[in-house]
């Protein structure tokens, strides 16, 4: 290849490089300076109020620290692995139950089910809080059925606000891991079970011992997701507890709002997100080994 051919392909790179130069500025503005500002202010004392107004300074790790010490933080840790816990076996076994019940019906019928479910998902989160509170209120639709069977009315939202919070947020989200779950199920062949059952096998041991080997990748990819937006989620129990009552269903999320907006800690709650982020790449990475052993 000559001299000119080579300047040539040289321009010709520099062509593309301009046309991607606009959305390579607007990346580094609206995604990468954030969340370089946001590591950068964790290490700091910036607040809206106190001392940290006059005497803005670098604290080093002083705020991690902190995160760790802070008796209300440690609850809020506590709080959010209940809730993460909860959320994800709750979605998973809900929507693999549905997905696998639904596999064999008719699909007018699927259509109907799966639009009801789709339902909670598409809502907003405010909207889902608003419902479930009013469900779950001391007037609510629960206790009204509780009613019927002459069952005295449970502050719910007050006595179990933890389980409330949950099971909003696995109606929410079940329709998601329903939907991945039901495109892992059609792909796996009818004539495997088929074959099985004619060896003598049951439903039962069809079940865990063809159907979820065959799509274990599914489950470990739909965990992996459902634990990132439950880790981030915020509007819902918000709206629903504000975390309380006390401090029953703060999480991170809701703790670290408070600190930043309510306290003007803004330092600090700025560490709080950093744990949320770093938190949520261990258990990204975490997954990705689980889904390639090998590499």
């Amino acid at each position: 290849m000559n001299s000119k051919n080579k300047i040539k392909i040289l321009i010709g790179d520099l062509k593309k490089s301009v046309l991607l130069l606009p959305a390579l500025i607007v990346l580094m503005i609206f995604f990468v300076t954030p969340i370089l500002l946001t590591i950068y202010y964790s290490f700091t004392n910036l607040a809206l109020s106190g001392s940290g107004v006059l005497n803005f300074k670098f604290v080093n790790f002083e705020n991690y620290i902190r995160v760790f010490k802070d008796p209300a933080a440690i609850v809020s840790i506590k709080n959010t692995i209940i809730f993460l816990v909860g959320c994800l076996i709750g979605q998973s076994v809900l929507g693999f139950i549905l997905a696998y019940f639904m596999r064999e019906k008719a699909a007018w019928f699927r259509r109907i089910v799966g639009t009801i479910v789709l339902a909670g998902w598409i809502m907003p989160e405010i909207v889902v809080a608003m419902c479930c509170s009013n469900f779950f209120s001391d007037g609510g639709t629960l206790n009204s059925i509780l009613g019927i069977f002459h069952i005295e009315p449970i502050e719910w939202l007050y006595r179990f606000p933890m389980l409330t919070v949950i099971l909003a947020n696995v109606w929410h989200g079940t329709a998601f891991s329903m939907m991945n779950f039901q495109s892992a199920l059609d792909s796996v062949s009818g004539d495997i079970e088929e074959a099985a059952r004619v060896d003598g096998a049951n439903r039962r041991q069809c079940l865990f011992r063809i159907i979820i080997p065959c799509i274990k990748d599914t489950i470990a990819t739909n965990t992996m997701l459902n634990t990132l937006s439950t880790l981030g989620l915020f509007g819902l129990i918000y709206a629903m507890t504000g975390g309380g009552p006390g401090t029953s269903t703060t999480t991170l999320p809701i703790y670290m709002y408070k600190q930043a907006f309510n306290s003007y800690q803004l330092g600090y709650g700025t560490a709080i997100s950093m744990i949320i982020l770093l938190v949520g790449i261990v258990c990204s990475i975490a997954y990705t080994k689980l889904l390639n052993p090998k590499k």
